[in-house]
């Protein structure tokens, strides 16, 4: 019923009981969960839960723009040579973080466009991470966009006036644990004005636990906390966001 499109379990903290948490999620009714890999240890890791998971746990593939600065040239043969085997379902996650500042701005937007074409050349849908930076993310989308660009912005934060602009420029928009939080008052009234088949959710796990679980460990499982905010806010059933966001994901996916 439920599907988590963005966690990273390959985390430390899921290390002692991985099996358990997979187990809650599928108790949680989650139908899959998209695994977000960020390094080679990462992509190994998750490929191997894939294989254990079949058909329950996606991999997607990305550097962080934190890390931005670590990008090597053979990333995107690597990246090709999983698209080409059909072990990834996603580059990502990509994209600008302004925030922190871990690495220069410039070598994030180059990183971010290598990524962007790399996508469509894949013909795979991009993970954008967007933190501080939304009027460079948007432009560098609009000007990398050839035509066949799918894209998901995830972990929204921001208000309706960038969730227009995001929806313009044919974007999803993905809702984590943050919706739930007292003062996310715009991030609510985001979720309330935009189109159910436009919204995906997910976790973001370990990070953004649902107010419920604030100071807990995020787990998929609490997704379903994401699903229940957006249907308070938009006055219908969780069954019906339950439905619409998954087949939203498994359309973005292709699972």
């Amino acid at each position: 019923m439920f599907i988590d499109t963005h966690a990273h379990l390959t985390f430390p903290e899921y290390q002692i009981d991985l099996p358990d948490v997979i187990k809650r999620a599928k108790e949680a009714n989650l139908e899959a969960i998209i695994d977000i890999a960020l390094d080679d240890a990462a992509i190994k890791k998750t490929l191997r839960m894939a294989e254990e998971y079949p058909g329950y746990v996606f991999t997607a593939a990305g550097l962080h723009p934190h890390d931005a600065s670590e990008w090597t040239d053979d990333i995107p043969d690597k990246l090709r040579a999983l698209a080409k085997e059909k072990k990834i379902v996603a580059i990502g996650e990509m994209g600008l973080d302004y925030h922190y500042k871990l690495s220069p701005l410039e070598k994030q937007q180059e990183v971010f466009r290598k990524f962007l074409r790399l996508c469509q050349e894949l013909d795979l849908p991009a993970v954008i991470h967007s933190r501080d930076a939304s009027k460079d993310t948007l432009t560098i989308i609009h000007e990398e966009n050839q035509g066949k660009l799918k894209g998901v912005l995830h972990c929204f934060s921001g208000d309706m006036e960038l969730a227009e602009k995001a929806l313009d420029i044919g974007l999803l928009i993905s809702f984590t644990g943050n919706i739930t939080f007292p003062k996310a008052h715009q991030v609510r009234n985001a979720a309330k004005e935009i189109p159910l088949d436009r919204i995906m959710i997910e976790t973001d796990c370990p990070f953004l636990a649902p107010q419920a679980y604030r100071g807990k460990r995020n787990e998929p499982a609490y997704v379903v906390k994401v699903a229940e905010q957006i249907a308070e806010v938009k006055g219908i059933s969780l069954e019906e966001v339950a439905g619409r966001t998954t087949e939203n994901a498994r359309k973005f996916f292709k699972i």
